[in-house]
C-alpha cells in the first residue's frame, strides 16, 4: 500500500504544479487584472475614521485570540507531564510582554512614527484639516538616533502612553502592535518547551516586550533605516512587510533558534551515538484545534493590517491568506505522503501554519495565483526544514517553531521582492510622494522587472539572521550565565515532568500515582488551606519509573483499606 500512496502523492503534486503554472500564465497575460484594487480616497469622514479604528481594534482582538491557538498547538505537541508548564508559558507571555511593551517598548518602536513615515504612510486614521479627529500626523515622541542620509536607529516616547499617547488613534495602534509583539514573544516557548525554568522564561517575556521586538519594529514599521532604504538608497520602497513575516515571525523564529541552542536538547532526544529519538506529543487533536484557531485569528493578523476598513484591499489580503494556508496544508500532506507513505497530522498542521507565515508579508501585494505558489512552497519547505534542524543540526525544537516561523518568515520576506505586482501600495514607506499626487512607486518584485525591492528585502532578511539572532543569542547566553543553575530546569524535574516542580500542579492528576499528588494548597488542594511547612509535604515530582508519556502508572495503585 505504501508505494501506491507515494505514486498518488507524486501525481497529485504534479497536477497541482501544472494548474498553478497555467494559472500563472493566465494572470500574467492581462496586465489590467487587479488594477485599481485597494485604492481609497484621502479625504476620510469622521464616521469612516471611527469605522477604521473599530477595524483595527477588532483585528487586535483576533490576534490576541491567537494566543489560545499557540497554547493548544504547543501543549498538544509536547508531552503530558509538561502540559501545565507549557500552557502556562503561553498564558503568561501575554501579560509579561504586554506590560513591558506598554511601559517601555512602544515608545522605542514607534516614538518617531506618523502616518507620513512608517508602516504604510497613508492617513488611515483620518486627515481632517481642523484636527478635530486624530490622524496621527504628529509623532508621540522622536527619533533620538537618526543618521542623516541613512535613517533612524532608535526612537523614544514617554512611557505608558504618556503625553500624546493618550489619543484614540494612538491607543488603537498600540493595542494592535502589542498583540503582534506577543506573537514574537510566544514563539520561543515552543522551541524551548519541556526544559525552561519558569523564572528564566519570565525574563524573556519582559525583554522581548521592552527591547527585542521594539528594536526591529523601529527600524521597519516605525520609519527607521530599513523602512527608508527606498528614499535613501533607491531600493524599491525600502523594506516592505505588510503584516509581519519578518518583523514578527522571522524575528521570533530566530529567537526560538537561539534559545534552543543555548538551552540544549531535551533529555533522551539524542542518543550517545547521535541517533535521533522521537519524543511524541501527547495530544494531536489539541494541536490541530489550535491550528484552526490560529487560522481564524490570522485574518485579523493580515486583513486588519490595512488599518482601514475603507481600504477594500483587505478582501485581497483575506483571500490570499486563506489560499496560502490551504495550499500549504495540502502540499505538506502530499510531500510527507511521498516521503513516508502516510500523512502526518503534525506536519499537515505545520504546513498550514507555514503557508500562513509565508504569505503574511506579501499578502497585500501579490495576486491570488502567487499566494497559492507561496503556500505550496512553504508547505514543503517546513517539512524539509524540520527534518534538517532535527537530524542534521541536532537542535531540539519540540514544535518546529524555527522552521514554521523563522524559515518561512524569511521566505515570506523575500516573496515581496519576487511576487509583488506593483498595483498596490503607491508611496509605501513614504517613498516618493506618499500623500500627494502623483503618488510614489508601489512595491514591485523581480517577476515584474524590478530588482531594487528584492535587494531591500534581502537586506532586511540579513539583519534578522545576524543582528536579531545575535541579540537573542546574547540575551539567552548572558541570562544562562548569571542565573543560578542556568536557565534550564533541573534534570530530575525535566525527566519526571515540570508540572509539579515548576508549577505546583499536574495538568492530568488522574494519571498520576496517588502518593505523588501531595500539595494541599492552590489548584491541587482539596480545600484544606494547608501550605508547605504547615502539616503538608512540599510538591514532589512524579517518579521517572511511572510508565507512559502522560505519567500514567503501568497498573492502578492498590486501594488502601477504607478508601472508596
Amino acid at each position: 500500500m505504501r508505494y501506491p500512496l507515494r505514486r498518488l502523492a507524486a501525481v497529485s503534486t504534479l497536477a497541482t504544479a501544472g494548474v498553478l503554472l497555467l494559472t500563472t500564465g493566465v494572470a500574467s497575460a492581462d496586465p489590467s487584472i487587479g488594477e485599481g484594487v485597494g485604492s481609497f480616497g484621502k479625504d476620510v469622514t469622521p464616521a469612516e475614521i471611527s469605522i477604521n479604528i473599530l477595524w483595527v481594534v477588532i483585528g487586535a482582538a483576533l490576534v490576541i485570540f491567537m494566543q489560545a491557538g499557540f497554547a493548544l498547538v504547543e501543549t498538544g505537541f509536547c508531552r503530558a507531564k509538561h502540559a501545565a508548564h507549557v500552557v502556562s508559558t503561553n498564558f503568561a507571555i501575554f501579560g509579561l510582554g504586554f506590560v513591558a511593551f506598554f511601559l517601555v517598548g512602544f515608545g522605542i518602536a514607534f516614538g518617531g512614527y506618523t502616518h507620513t513615515i512608517g508602516a504604510d504612510a497613508v492617513p488611515i486614521f483620518g486627515g481632517l484639516a481642523d484636527g478635530s479627529v486624530s490622524n496621527f500626523t504628529t509623532a508621540i515622541g522622536k527619533s533620538v538616533v537618526n543618521i542623516e542620509g541613512f535613517g533612524g536607529l532608535f526612537s523614544f516616547a514617554p512611557p505608558a502612553l504618556g503625553s500624546r499617547g493618550y489619543d484614540v488613534a494612538v491607543v488603537a495602534f498600540f493595542l494592535y502592535l502589542a498583540a503582534f509583539m506577543d506573537t514574537v514573544a510566544t514563539i520561543p516557548t515552543g522551541s524551548m518547551a519541556e526544559r525552561w525554568k519558569w523564572k528564566s522564561f519570565m525574563g524573556w517575556g519582559l525583554f522581548c516586550g521592552a527591547i527585542y521586538f521594539p528594536i526591529f519594529a523601529c527600524w521597519t514599521w516605525g520609519g527607521g533605516w530599513l523602512n527608508q532604504l527606498g528614499n535613501n538608497f533607491d531600493l524599491g520602497n525600502g523594506y516592505v512587510d505588510f503584516a509581519g513575516s519578518g518583523v514578527v515571525h522571522a524575528v521570533g523564529g530566530v529567537a526560538a533558534l537561539a534559545g534552543a541552542i543555548v538551552i540544549g536538547p531535551r533529555k533522551g532526544k539524542y542518543g550517545p551515538n547521535g541517533e535521533v529519538n522521537t519524543l511524541p506529543g501527547h495530544h494531536i487533536p489539541m494541536a490541530m484545534l489550535g491550528t484552526f484557531i490560529l487560522l481564524f485569528g490570522w485574518f485579523g493578523f493580515n486583513a486588519a493590517s490595512t488599518f482601514a476598513a475603507t481600504d477594500p484591499r483587505f478582501s485581497v489580503v483575506a483571500v490570499n491568506t486563506a489560499l496560502a494556508a490551504a495550499f500549504g496544508a495540502v502540499s505538506s500532506i502530499l510531500y510527507i505522503m511521498f516521503k513516508t507513505g502516510k500523512p502526518d497530522p503534525g506536519m499537515m498542521a505545520n504546513g498550514m501554519l507555514a503557508g500562513l507565515v509565508a504569505i503574511t508579508a506579501p499578502c497585500a501585494f501579490v495576486q491570488p495565483w502567487a499566494a497559492a505558489v507561496i503556500g505550496t512552497i512553504a508547505g514543503v519547505l517546513v517539512v524539509v526544514s524540520i527534518g534538517f534542524v532535527d537530524k542534521r543540526l541536532k537542535i531540539d525544537d519540540p514544535v518546529g517553531a524555527f522552521s514554521v516561523h523563522g524559515v518561512n518568515g524569511l521566505f515570506g520576506v523575500l516573496c515581496v521582492g519576487l511576487f509583488a505586482d506593483g498595483r498596490y501600495g503607491a508611496g509605501w514607506n513614504g517613498t516618493g510622494n506618499a500623500l500627494a499626487e502623483p503618488l510614489g512607486p508601489a512595491p514591485t518584485g523581480l517577476l515584474y522587472g524590478e530588482t531594487g525591492q528584492l535587494i531591500a528585502q534581502l537586506i532586511g532578511a540579513a539583519v534578522i539572521c545576524t543582528v536579531m539572532f545575535g541579540l537573542a543569542f546574547a540575551f539567552f547566553k548572558i541570562q544562562n550565565a548569571v542565573t543560578k543553575g542556568g536557565i534550564r530546569s533541573d534534570e530530575a524535574d525535566e525527566i519526571a515532568g515540570l508540572d509539579l516542580p515548576e508549577m505546583g500542579v499536574l495538568a492530568y492528576p488522574e494519571f498520576a500515582p496517588f502518593d505523588s499528588v501531595v500539595p494541599s494548597y492552590g489548584h491541587a488542594a482539596a480545600g484544606t488551606g494547608t501550605r508547605p511547612g504547615e502539616g503538608a509535604a512540599a510538591p514532589t515530582a512524579v517518579p521517572a519509573s511511572v510508565g507512559g508519556p502522560t505519567g500514567a502508572p503501568e497498573a492502578p495503585p492498590e486501594t488502601p483499606a477504607g478508601r472508596k
